[in-house]
Formats: structure tokens, C-alpha cells, sequence
């Protein structure tokens, strides 16, 4: 019988907590996928993970078994998952970001799952980094150029894509 430690116990929290940083940036930023989705997707992938070392180490040498077969299948799962939250609404591509912080969020509650600690916690340092100032470096580029083209080009011209959130 397989009996879970305190840190595996550990692993889940952590992996939730993650999550739930980066989905409470999307909640500050107005999006409907957040908090909870976000820490359920972290918790949810380091639960199929250590799910399948603790499998794997209970049945190794009787059954040939890969826990990287269960974190694959996560990440496919997910992008089932991130596919239903993008949508096209007026010509403008809406919830990419968000579906890409999820697929992210996967990674984090994998990592969290390996024991990768470090890693997990960087990775949710760098997702956030990127849901804020590279956030605000690309807005105020976007308005920086929707100005200047305006100023060159006419307000009718679109040379570039726009929209794409």
C-alpha cells in the first residue's frame, strides 16, 4: 500500500500555491480564468506526476512504467484545456496569454511534482515577470507604434497583426 509523506503533501501545496500566484495576476488583469483555475491546473499536473512515482517506485522491476508518460499526457491535457479559453471576437484573438500561463501552470505543478523545487518556484517568478512588465513594455510599445503609424501612415493603415492578447 502506498502511503503519502508530508512531502508529498508538501509538493501539492506548493504546486497549488503557485498556481494561484499566477492566476491571481489574471484575475488583476481582468481575465475570467484565475485563481482557482490556475491553482487547480498546478495541482492538478504535480498530482499526476507524483502519482506516477509513487506507482512507479511501488511496481519497479514488475511493471515497465514512465512517470514522464503521465507528465506528457498533463501537457497535452492542458492544451485541450488552454484551446477552449482562446476565441475570436470582433477580428481580435482573445485569451492566448492566459491559455499560455496555463500551459505554464502545468509545467509549474510538474516541476513541483519531480521535486524540482527551484525550478517550479523560478518559473513562476518568470511567468509573472512576464504577466507584468513585459506586460507594460508591450503595451506602451503598442501605443507607441499605433501612434507613430498613425502619424506616417493615416489612421487607416494596419500593416502589422493586431489584437492578439
Amino acid at each position: 500500500m502506498l502511503t503519502p509523506s508530508l512531502l508529498v503533501f508538501g509538493q501539492l501545496m506548493l504546486a497549488t500555491v503557485l498556481g494561484m500566484l499566477i492566476g491571481t495576476e489574471r484575475v488583476a488583469a481582468g481575465k475570467r480564468a484565475g485563481t482557482r483555475t490556475f491553482a487547480l491546473v498546478a495541482m492538478g499536473a504535480c498530482l499526476f506526476v507524483i502519482t506516477g512515482k509513487e506507482v512507479s517506485d511501488a511496481y519497479l522491476g514488475i511493471l515497465n512504467f514512465d512517470p514522464m508518460r503521465i507528465a506528457a499526457a498533463v501537457v497535452q491535457g492542458v492544451g485541450f484545456l488552454g484551446a477552449g479559453l482562446i476565441f475570436v471576437r470582433d477580428n481580435t484573438l482573445n485569451g492566448l496569454t492566459t491559455a499560455a500561463g496555463l500551459w505554464v501552470a502545468a509545467g509549474v505543478g510538474i516541476a513541483a511534482g519531480f521535486g524540482l523545487y527551484a525550478i517550479a518556484c523560478f518559473a513562476t517568478f518568470l511567468t509573472l515577470f512576464v504577466f507584468t512588465v513585459v506586460w507594460r513594455v508591450e503595451d506602451f510599445l503598442k501605443h507607441f507604434f499605433d501612434s507613430h503609424e498613425v502619424a506616417t501612415h493615416g489612421p487607416h493603415s494596419h500593416h502589422r497583426d493586431q489584437g492578439i492578447e
